[in-house]
């Protein structure tokens, strides 16, 4: 067999119908469309459009609510915590701080709130955490393993770009 001697299996290409050419390509006059209405004309469909009956997004009832002014902490466990200390992303006698998690790979960016820390897994190094907040569980944790967290409110991040901007 030879490259010119390559052909597709019958029937595995058709070609394209060709619509409004005439009675005998059996796709003529309305190409198949039928009379008149909204899906005879080129470039008319409504979406969630049906029929005049109330459509489905405005029959089912609405649910929950998030609030335009909520607030976005980078979350991290405890566990993750010393997990990091052992693979030496972070180092435990320097203190834990937003940037540093970033730096260790521990959080992939900076949130606008800033960290929250929460008390799921063991912590075994002493660490001195700061953060904008923690769970009662990962203070106890934090403070069983000798170490301490600092918790200081931390500005939105578009009031700081403000400020720059303005300077």
């Amino acid at each position: 067999m030879k490259l010119h001697e390559l052909r597709d299996n019958a029937g595995a290409t058709k070609s394209k119908k060709r619509r409004g050419r005439g009675p005998g390509s059996g796709l003529g006059k309305m190409g198949g469309r039928g009379i008149k209405g909204q899906t005879s004309r080129s470039g008319v469909a409504i979406k969630g459009f049906e029929g005049g009956q109330m459509p489905i997004h405005r029959r089912l009832p609405k649910r929950g609510f998030n609030s335009l002014n909520r607030k976005q902490y980078a979350v991290v466990n405890t566990g993750q915590l010393q997990a990091a200390v052992d693979r030496g992303a972070i180092d435990a006698s320097q203190p834990v701080t937003m940037q540093s998690l970033i730096d260790g790979g521990v959080v992939r960016r900076s949130r606008k709130h800033g960290l929250r820390v929460l008390g799921k897994g063991e912590l075994t190094s002493g660490l001195k955490i700061t953060a904008a907040g923690a769970s009662e569980g990962a203070k106890e944790l934090v403070s069983k393993a000798g170490g301490s967290i600092t918790i200081e409110v931390v500005a939105p991040v578009a009031a700081e770009k403000s400020a720059e901007q303005e300077a």
